[in-house]
């Protein structure tokens, strides 16, 4: 079968094209903009890339077409499947359809911590041979590649609460129909589709009506999002983590690279590992929990998180010059933002930390957090905010209210600029933004050598 995906270069959608490669297909795609390091992944799995949405790509006709939630109608290819009566479907029912049948499928939902949860989860499966497919929205350093089919039924999925389609706005997670699952947290994101966090919450509901009975759904404690929506109905098996949980971590060291996993009060393992942060400490459990469900013990899944490398851009070393150091990370969201920085601090103590933030994200743009973002910033010493071109309102409030020195920028030179003035010997430099940053990455890091020599 030819599959022609719409939007392919997008995590998911270029994930899901290895997968439809893996089955035998022939896949080709196309997007808006046609870049590493996806576009690298997919040519090397022989998959024929074409730069825009010209109509001309669906001549001759394939057999199906994947339709990615970034694309609307107006789209010119959109419009020449809908005037074709052309067969379409989503990504997720693609998926629903053709790799998850016959699957136990483990699925990481939350508004926070997804990937990195999911790359944990597929790499305990992993280390006690369990030979996972896993569809991952980022790449972890511990597989080649962000997605396969595996060896065995067991199924590791990001489960993302976006949208399915133009055609389909449920959320994506609602066609995997997980028997493990796992709901990190839960907060109002996603503005350009959601009105409120009420909005979310209908979704997870959704999701949780497809858990069997005999799953098992593992959430933290002390949410009240995550609280009112079990209460609407949960019919399967749960596990509570946190303080007041069923399982809980004991930290042996401050910033979370030393711990105790308990159940009640018996410790079922301790972990030393690379990672840092109580969000990262509560990404773990939550992944040895669901490991435990399909019958990985503790105290394996804690030796998998001693060989864990950790995942592309969640707070990815990308360099260390003569004592500073720079890290790229994801940053979305005004937690991920205060967590990131406040698991930092508790690894270098009194250790400069610079933090370089780019709020990209549709609802960071929108300024739906904008209320937040000061104060998400607290643990760093001074703060370098960059104003995104398309932002719809003006960060200069944000700068006012800041807890620690803070600068705007409207261009990126100034900014680097000032990046390396502020610099030190054993400094942290942490970028952070959803997107390519203009190049920042390469380019501060590039400064920096030059300054050095």
């Amino acid at each position: 079968m030819h599959i022609h995906i719409l939007g392919i270069c997008g995590t998911f959608m270029g994930s899901l094209a290895s997968l439809a490669k893996e089955l035998g297909h022939r896949v080709t795609g196309s997007d808006q903009n046609v870049y590493p390091p996806m576009s690298t992944q997919l040519e090397q799995l022989g998959i024929e890339l074409i730069s825009g949405y010209d109509p001309a790509q669906l001549d001759p006709a394939p057999d199906l077409v994947i339709i990615g939630n970034a694309l609307s109608r107006g789209n010119p290819a959109v419009e020449v499947v809908l005037e074709r009566g052309l067969p379409y479907t989503s990504g997720p029912e693609w998926l629903r359809q053709h790799v998850l049948p016959g699957k136990w499928v483990l699925a990481v939902s939350g508004t926070h911590g997804k990937t990195t949860t999911a790359s944990l989860l597929a790499w305990m499966l992993e280390y006690a041979h369990m030979a996972p497919g896993f569809l991952i929205g980022g790449v972890t350093q511990n597989f080649p590649v962000s997605a396969r089919l595996g060896d065995t039924p067991f199924f590791v999925i990001e489960a993302d609460e976006y949208d399915s389609a133009f055609f389909d706005k449920r959320s994506k997670f609602v066609h995997y129909q997980p028997r493990t699952l796992i709901i990190n947290n839960m907060e109002f994101d996603h503005a350009d589709i959601f009105d409120s966090l009420a909005d979310i919450q209908r979704q997870f509901h959704h999701l949780i009506r497809t858990v069997p009975g005999s799953g098992q759904i593992i959430h933290p404690t002390g949410i009240d999002a995550i609280d009112e929506t079990l209460n609407k109905g949960c019919w399967s098996n749960t596990l509570s983590t946190g303080a007041n949980g069923q399982w809980h971590c004991r930290l042996l060291q401050d910033d979370g690279s030393h711990f105790q996993v308990l159940e009640g009060a018996q410790v079922q393992a301790e972990v030393r590992w690379d990672l840092t942060g109580q969000h990262n400490v509560d990404n773990a459990l939550a992944a040895l929990l669901a490991a435990r469900h399909v019958g990985v013990t503790p105290e394996v899944a804690a030796a998998a998180l001693a060989e864990f490398k950790g995942v592309k851009r969640r707070m990815e070393c990308i360099a260390d010059l003569h004592s500073i150091k720079v890290y790229d990370d994801f940053a979305h969201h005004p937690t991920a933002i205060k967590t990131t920085l406040a698991g930092l601090r508790a690894k270098v103590g009194r250790d400069k930390i610079i933090a370089v933030i780019e709020p990209r994200s549709n609802t960071m743009r929108m300024g739906v957090h904008k209320d937040n973002l000061a104060n998400a910033c607290s643990d760093a010493d001074e703060v370098l905010w960059y104003q995104p071109p398309a932002s719809d309102w003006d960060l200069a409030d944000v700068i006012n209210h800041s807890p620690v020195p803070a600068k705007l920028y409207r261009e990126l030179d100034g900014l680097i600029h000032d990046a390396l003035a502020l610099a030190e010997a054993n400094c942290h430099i942490v970028i952070m933004s959803n997107g390519g940053f203009g190049g920042l990455h390469g380019r501060l890091v590039s400064q920096l050598n030059k300054h050095a020599l």
